[in-house]
C-alpha cells in the first residue's frame, strides 16, 4: 500500500474536542469546548419551527440565501462603516471554520509562508498546512498577550503572503488595539500581505476595550478577508453558520474553493437565523452584560480560591496556571482534573507554539448555575490533586 499524506501525518485529533469526550466520560462539567448550554433567542428557535414546513430542504444558493446574504450584509455595513454588497462580497459557509479554511486556500499557494500569532486558536496551523503553507509563530507576551512590533516586522521580512488574526483572541481573550491594529496594518502594506481575520467573538468585548474590524482601517479592505460566524453571537454553534467579507476578487475566489468544500451551508438555518441578523443594539448590549456577568462571576470564584488566571478582554475564556501541582503534562493534568474533581478543561500547550505547559483554558459560556457548580467542585481542587510542595 502507498502511504497516506504526508501533510496530514503530523495531525492529532483536536484537543478541544478530546476534552469534551474526556467531560463526558466522568461526568466533568465542561469547561472545555466552548459552547453555551442555554438557549439561542426565541425568535430564531421559533423561524426554525417555521422552517420545517416551508421549502427550504433542497441546495440554497451555493455562496448563500440571498436573504440572508442581503440581512448580514445590512448588519456588518453598519457595524463595519461601509456599504457591504451582499451578492460580491459575502460568502456564507458551513462555520467560521470553513471560512477560514476557504480563505486560507484562496490566498495561499504551496510554500507559501503564513503568520500565526501564539497562542492561536488550534485551527489555523493545521489550515496553513492544509493550504500547503508554512506557518511563522510569533509570540503574545502574557499578561497582556501584546506583540513585540520588531519580532513582528522579523516574521514580515521572510515575505508571507498572509498573517491570521483572530481578535478577539481565543485562547488568550485578547483584544488588539487600534494602534496595534495600525502597526499590523502599516507591515502587511509595506511587505504586501493579505490579513485574514477571526472575528467571531466581535460582540464579546468587555469594558473598558473596543473592538476594531481590520478591514476598517485606512487601506486594508483591498486585502483582507474578514471571517465571522454566527455560532457565539446568538448561541448556536452547532448550526455551523459562518461567512467571509472580501472585496469582490478575492470573494469570487472564496466562492469557488467553499462550493468545491462544501457545496452550502445547511439550508433550513440560513432562513432560520434571519430575525437574529435584524436585532437591534439592545440585542447585543445585553449580550455584552450577560456574558460581562458570567466573566465576573468565574473569576471571582478563582480569586476566591487563590487560583492564578489571566483576565480576558474579550470572548469568554480563561487562562489558568497549574504550575503549583507540579505537572510536567498539562493534558495530565486536564485527565485528572475532569476525574477527580469533575470540571473539564483544555491543555494550554495546544495553543502555543512555545514549550507552554502550565496553562489550562476554562470557558464561562455556561448558565450561572452551571458555572457555580463547576466552581464548588474547583473549591476541592487542592484536595484532590495537592500542589507540589517547593523545597
Amino acid at each position: 500500500m502507498q502511504k497516506l499524506s504526508d501533510r496530514t501525518a503530523g495531525f492529532t485529533d483536536s484537543v478541544i474536542r478530546r476534552m469534551t469526550r474526556i467531560s463526558n466520560r466522568y461526568g466533568a462539567v465542561n469547561l472545555s469546548q466552548g459552547f453555551p448550554d442555554f438557549e439561542p433567542p426565541k425568535e430564531i428557535l421559533d423561524r426554525m419551527a417555521q422552517t420545517a414546513h416551508e421549502d427550504f430542504h433542497q441546495y440554497s444558493i451555493t455562496w448563500g440565501a440571498q436573504n440572508l446574504r442581503e440581512a448580514l450584509a445590512a448588519k456588518q455595513s453598519r457595524l463595519m462603516g461601509r456599504a457591504i454588497d451582499p451578492n460580491g462580497e459575502i460568502v456564507v459557509t458551513c462555520g467560521s471554520t470553513e471560512a477560514m479554511m476557504a480563505s486560507m486556500m484562496t490566498v495561499a499557494n504551496p510554500g507559501d509562508k503564513v503568520i500565526v500569532f501564539s497562542p492561536f486558536y488550534e485551527n489555523y496551523g493545521a489550515d496553513t498546512i492544509l493550504s500547503g503553507a508554512e506557518p511563522i509563530y510569533v509570540p503574545l507576551y502574557p499578561p497582556a498577550f501584546n506583540f513585540d512590533p520588531e519580532e513582528l516586522e522579523d516574521a514580515f521580512r521572510r515575505r508571507p503572503k498572509a498573517l491570521i488574526l483572530c481578535n478577539p483572541s481565543n485562547p488568550c481573550g485578547k483584544v488588539f488595539t487600534k494602534a496595534e491594529l495600525e502597526t499590523i496594518a502599516a507591515l502587511a502594506v509595506k511587505y504586501d500581505a493579505y490579513v485574514i481575520t477571526d472575528e467571531v467573538y466581535e460582540h464579546i468585548v468587555y469594558e473598558p476595550n473596543h473592538h476594531t474590524y481590520f478591514a476598517s482601517l485606512p487601506g486594508m479592505w483591498e486585502r483582507t478577508v474578514s471571517c465571522s460566524s454566527l455560532s457565539k453571537t446568538y448561541s448556536i454553534t452547532g448550526w455551523r453558520l459562518g461567512y467571509t467579507i472580501a472585496p469582490p476578487e478575492i470573494t469570487e475566489r472564496i466562492k469557488k474553493v467553499h462550493d468545491f468544500l462544501t457545496v452550502g451551508a445547511v439550508a433550513p438555518l440560513q432562513e432560520a437565523v434571519i430575525p437574529g441578523l435584524k436585532f437591534g443594539q439592545d440585542y447585543y448590549d445585553g449580550l455584552l452584560a450577560v456574558y460581562t456577568r458570567k466573566r465576573d462571576l468565574f473569576l471571582r470564584g478563582l480569586d476566591d480560591f487563590g487560583l492564578i488566571h489571566t483576565i480576558p478582554q474579550g470572548a469568554y475564556y480563561v487562562l489558568m496556571d497549574i504550575s503549583e501541582f507540579g505537572f510536567d503534562s498539562d493534558l495530565a493534568f486536564c485527565e485528572v482534573l475532569a476525574e477527580k474533581v469533575g470540571v473539564g478543561a483544555v491543555p494550554g500547550s495546544s495553543f502555543f507554539h512555545e514549550p507552554v505547559n502550565h496553562l489550562v483554558r476554562f470557558h464561562f459560556a455556561k448558565r450561572d448555575e452551571t458555572l457555580r457548580e463547576a466552581l464548588g467542585r474547583l473549591e476541592s481542587l487542592r484536595k484532590k490533586i495537592p500542589p507540589v510542595k517547593r523545597s
